[in-house]
């Protein structure tokens, strides 16, 4: 989505295909990082526009694209939600208490999922930045572009670690900042 949906709204079919041949080799290598095991139930959307309140209880909506896969993922799509800003302390909250909760696989090998957290931030960033462009230039709903830029601000912090060096320099080679604050396209 990305590569198709939101580089080509900056650059020519060259550049965009030259960026997304550097980066999907990097993510492929980040993806071989991965931890733990698709041995877990995702929901794949799960963020607060899904979750209802029924009476004490929360109930989980809009859950089609469920499958097996990391635990960190709708985790990540939680506390990384470009919908709703949230602060560092929220955001680390919520993480914690997910740890706090998770089973002992999980807690003893607590940074091996962050690592895993981090690199399904990214990639699922790198995901919506793309959907978001894509709803904009297919269907003409411009709401979506005010989003961008926080996605972009996300994974600025998700790539913090040195394990983004390779993806980080070639983000920020061949997207300038003014580009990654960009509301409107055209």
């Amino acid at each position: 989505m990305f590569f198709d949906w939101y580089l080509p709204l900056f650059f020519k079919k060259k550049k965009v295909k030259k960026i997304k041949k550097e980066i999907k080799i990097i993510l492929s290598k980040l993806y071989n990082k991965l931890y733990f095991k698709n041995n877990f139930f995702v929901h794949r959307d799960f963020h607060c526009q899904n979750l209802i309140k029924v009476g004490k209880n929360v109930a989980v909506i809009d859950s089609q694209d469920a499958l097996i896969g990391n635990p960190a993922y709708d985790l990540v799509s939680l506390v990384d939600d470009v919908r709703i800003k949230t602060s560092h302390k929220i955001k680390n909250k919520i993480y914690d208490y997910y740890l706090n909760k998770s089973p002992r696989n999980i807690t003893i090998n607590s940074k091996k999922f962050l690592s895993d957290f981090n690199i399904l931030s990214v990639q699922r960033s790198l995901k919506i930045i793309g959907i978001f462009s894509r709803l904009f230039i297919r269907d003409n709903k411009k709401i979506f572009l005010k989003y961008i830029p926080y996605a972009w601000r996300l994974l600025d912090l998700r790539m913090s670690s040195e394990t983004f060096v390779e993806l980080r320099k070639i983000l920020n080679t061949n997207i300038p900042k003014k580009i990654k604050r960009k509301k409107i396209f055209k």
